[in-house]
């Protein structure tokens, strides 16, 4: 294992670069960060839509939440995959395809973390705030959404770990992130798949471990403000 990490650990981190593109688990921190950033705004739509009292945009947000998160991340990727250069008539980089895939998907669980933080606050809050003459929009603006988004920073967190691990699938469309640095790695070696796909494990692992443990703290300081002990 140790020799698999000292012979390879450049390829892990980075894969072929600076001689290609950026790979490794560098590109996996890359396509997950980017995945959570961009799928955010579609989620607060979502969220909002899910919490708000419109019938229609509530049922569409619940048809989307309720779709995408009963999909494997796998099977929009290969959707993805296939239609995206149909509707662009151009060929989409293994890259783009899988983020736009774990966009959509990430949309529908990050939509519901939005959800439960709006619905997490007390009503009387919006009430207040209409009652003083803000508008719906200006009272989510202003009031309720810098309360909700404090509230869901654990949440979030925690849920860029689970997109750490699950961007693992998107090798089979072969875009270079760590797993399938390990694959090339593998197939190199030819008889050091246990302590390849450790190291793998490993990468993970202390990664999730990281942002787990920092999510927990944030947590903890966000409890102490609201008992006023920081």
């Amino acid at each position: 294992m140790l020799d698999i990490l000292s012979n390879y650990g450049v390829m892990f981190l980075v894969g072929s670069w600076p001689n290609g593109p950026i790979g490794g688990f560098a590109a996996t921190i890359i396509l997950a960060g980017l995945g959570v950033l961009l799928s955010f705004p579609l989620a607060l739509l979502i969220g909002l839509a899910r919490a708000g009292s419109l019938r229609w945009p509530r049922y569409l947000a619940t048809a989307w939440v309720y779709t995408f998160r009963g999909i494997p991340l796998v099977m929009i990727i290969f959707w993805a995959y296939f239609i995206l250069p149909r509707m662009t008539g151009v060929t989409v980089p293994a890259f783009v395809t899988a983020l736009c895939a774990i966009v959509i998907y990430e949309s529908a669980f990050l939509g519901e973390i939005v959800r439960a933080g709006l619905q997490g606050l007390p009503a009387g809050q919006t009430e207040a705030a209409r009652a003083s003459g803000l508008s719906y929009a200006q009272t989510m603006w202003n009031v309720i959404l810098p309360q909700a988004l404090t509230n869901m920073l654990p949440s979030l967190v925690n849920q860029f770990v689970s997109t750490i691990k699950a961007t693992s699938i998107v090798y089979v469309i072969g875009v270079q992130e760590v797993t399938f640095a390990a694959q090339q790695i593998n197939s190199i070696e030819l008889n050091s798949a246990l302590q390849t796909f450790l190291v793998l494990a490993a990468f993970y692992f202390v990664a999730c471990y990281v942002i787990s443990s920092l999510a927990q703290l944030l947590e903890q300081k966000l409890a102490r403000k609201r008992l006023g002990l920081a």
